[in-house]
C-alpha cells in the first residue's frame, strides 16, 4: 500500500518537473540557441508559419540577459553628420552585438526624430513616434522604457528686466531662414553652416553667453556649450536680447502619450525613435494615427523589419527580420509583428527602422542578409550591445 501511495506521488512530481522543464525551453520554431556571451544568445528561425499566410522568413533574434549586458546608442563616426555601417560602428566601440536603430535622412544621417545619446538630446521632434528609452545601468540591471513621444527645446533668460521663452526651432540640424537651431558638441566639430546667419556662442556650467557673431558660419562647438544658430542677420527682439555675459538655460520639453513622467527621459541615458509602438505594458497597439503612419505602404506591407522589445519574464530581444527577397524572406507587416510579439511573449516592442538599414552584427559579422544588392547600408545610429 504504501508503495502504491508513493508512486502516483513520485509520479506527479516527475510530471510537474518535466512541465516547469518545457516552460522553460525555448518554443520549437526558435530551435537551438548559440551561445555568445554570457547573458547573449543568438537565434535563427526560418519558420514560414510566422508569416500569414505562410512565407519564406529568415529571422535573426538576440536574446539578452538585463543582468548581464547593457545597451546604448551610438551615431555614426560619433557626430551627427554623416552615415556609417553597422559593423564599423560596433567595431569601433567594441561591442558584442549592434543593430540598426532610429529612422533618418539617408543624404546625410540626420535623425529624422526624438535621438538623445549618452545623456544629450541631438534631435528633437514635434511629431508623435515610439521611441525606446534605455536609463543608465542600474543595480537591478537594465531598464527599458517604451512610450510615443515629442520633444522641443526652448532658450530661458533674463534680459533688460525681462524674462524671456525663445522656442527652438531645431537641435543639430540644417538651418533654415528665420529659423533658430541649436548646435551641441555632438554635431561636428562646428555648425557647417553659410555665412548668412547669427551664431551665438554659449560655454560653462550654467551656460554663459560668450559671443555674438553677425555674417559668420562654421562657428566652432565649444565642448562645453552649445551655439545657437540663427539663419538671418536681423534678429527678432528675443534674441537681439541675448549679450555676452548673459545666462541662459536650456529646457526640454518632453510630450508622452501614456503618461511618462518627463523625469524618465531626462535621466535616460538614451532615447532612440521608431516608427509603430507595437506593445506598452502588456497591451497590443493597433491604432497608429497619432505616429501618422501610412497603412498601405508601411503598416499593411511586408518588409524588412528590426524590432526590439522585452518579454514577460524580463529578457531583452533584438530582432532582425529580412525582406525583399523572394525565396528567401518576404519580410513582415504590422500584422505579422504582433503575431511574432505573441510568440515571443513580450510585454513592451518597438518597430525600429526597417528596408534596406535592417542589420545584425553579432561578434563583428553581419549574421542577416540586408535587403540592398550592395550589402549593409550605411545608417544614422544604432543599438550596441555591452557586456555588463
Amino acid at each position: 500500500m504504501r508503495l502504491r501511495t508513493i508512486r502516483p506521488s513520485i509520479a506527479a512530481l516527475a510530471f510537474a518537473a518535466a512541465s516547469v522543464l518545457l516552460r522553460a525551453q525555448p518554443a520549437t520554431w526558435l530551435g537551438i540557441p548559440e551561445a555568445i556571451a554570457p547573458g547573449v544568445e543568438l537565434y535563427t528561425s526560418m519558420d514560414p508559419s510566422l508569416a500569414d499566410p505562410p512565407a519564406p522568413s529568415a529571422i535573426h533574434l538576440l536574446k539578452l540577459d538585463p543582468a548581464k549586458v547593457t545597451l546604448s546608442s551610438a551615431h555614426a563616426l560619433d557626430e551627427v553628420i554623416g552615415l556609417e555601417t553597422v559593423d564599423a560602428i560596433a567595431a569601433r566601440h567594441q561591442a558584442i552585438a549592434a543593430i540598426n536603430a532610429g529612422f533618418f535622412n539617408t543624404r546625410n544621417g540626420d535623425p529624422a526624430s526624438v535621438l538623445k545619446i549618452a545623456g544629450e538630446l541631438v534631435s528633437d521632434a514635434a511629431a508623435v513616434r515610439g521611441v525606446v528609452a534605455i536609463a543608465p545601468p542600474g543595480q537591478g540591471g537594465q531598464v527599458l522604457t517604451f512610450d510615443q513621444l515629442s520633444a522641443k527645446q526652448d532658450i530661458r533668460f533674463t534680459a533688460g528686466g525681462k524674462d524671456w521663452i525663445v522656442p527652438v526651432d531645431g537641435v543639430d540640424t540644417t538651418r533654415g531662414r528665420g529659423k533658430l537651431m541649436l548646435y551641441t558638441p555632438a554635431y561636428h566639430a562646428d555648425t557647417d553652416t553659410a555665412l548668412n546667419g547669427t551664431e551665438i556662442v554659449a560655454s560653462g556650467t550654467p551656460l554663459v553667453i560668450r559671443e555674438v557673431r553677425a555674417n559668420m558660419g562654421h562657428t566652432p562647438i565649444p565642448r562645453d556649450g552649445v551655439v545657437l544658430s540663427f539663419g538671418g542677420v536681423e534678429l527678432p527682439a528675443a534674441l537681439a536680447a541675448l549679450t555676452p555675459g548673459t545666462r541662459i538655460t536650456v529646457a526640454t520639453h518632453w510630450k508622452s502619450a501614456h503618461h511618462v513622467p518627463a523625469s524618465v527621459f531626462e535621466s535616460a541615458r538614451d532615447v532612440v525613435n521608431g516608427a509603430g509602438l507595437l506593445r506598452r505594458g502588456g497591451q497590443a497597439i493597433t491604432d497608429w494615427n497619432a505616429e501618422a503612419l501610412n497603412p498601405a505602404t508601411f503598416i499593411d506591407a511586408r518588409h524588412p523589419r528590426m524590432l526590439i522589445g522585452v518579454d514577460d519574464g524580463g529578457s531583452i530581444w533584438l530582432v532582425a527580420i529580412d525582406g525583399r527577397q523572394p525565396g528567401y524572406a518576404a519580410g513582415m507587416n504590422f500584422r505579422e509583428l504582433q503575431r511574432l510579439c505573441d510568440r515571443l511573449r513580450l510585454r513592451d516592442a518597438l518597430n525600429l527602422d526597417g528596408g534596406g538599414s535592417v542589420t545584425m552584427v553579432v561578434k563583428g559579422k553581419v549574421v542577416n542578409r540586408p535587403s540592398d544588392p550592395t550589402g549593409p547600408r550605411a545608417v544614422s545610429d544604432v543599438i550596441l550591445v555591452k557586456a555588463r
